[in-house]
């Protein structure tokens, strides 16, 4: 049996990043590696973790595309669920995070906000869907 244990994103400064998203949505920082290389998140069932970029270097011989919030955002986001989605939104801009959309309702009744993260990582921030 196979299971989506963590998703890792590639950032410049792990200890920053890993503050960021305590701060902005409330998870707790579970584990930071020595030298500030590697954390991970309490964020639910699935681990949200943090490696930096000469380390993700190290792992990958051809490189890869970092994220920088000068370029447009990847084809693919974190989804973070909450009641309150402007009350989230707010408090992760005061922890720095960027607005790229405001929250809208969707036609099936959800409503959906955008935002980046620190290196630029994008964040829908939305209601949970029943």
């Amino acid at each position: 049996m196979i299971k989506f244990a963590y998703t890792i994103l590639y950032v410049s400064d792990v200890k920053r990043t890993a503050e960021f998203y305590s701060k902005a949505f409330d998870f707790e920082v579970r584990f930071i590696a020595p030298g500030d290389e590697y954390a991970e998140l309490n964020s639910g069932t699935t681990t949200l973790s943090f490696a930096a970029l000469p380390l993700a270097n190290s792992n990958l011989k051809d490189g890869f595309q970092e994220s920088d919030l000068k370029s447009k955002p990847f084809g693919i986001e974190l989804g973070f669920t909450t009641v309150d989605v402007q009350a989230s939104v707010d408090k992760a801009l005061a922890a720095g995070a960027t607005l790229l959309e405001e929250p809208k309702e969707k036609p099936w009744g959800q409503t959906v906000a955008y935002i980046r993260d620190l290196d630029g990582f994008l964040i829908e921030v939305c209601t949970p869907m029943d």
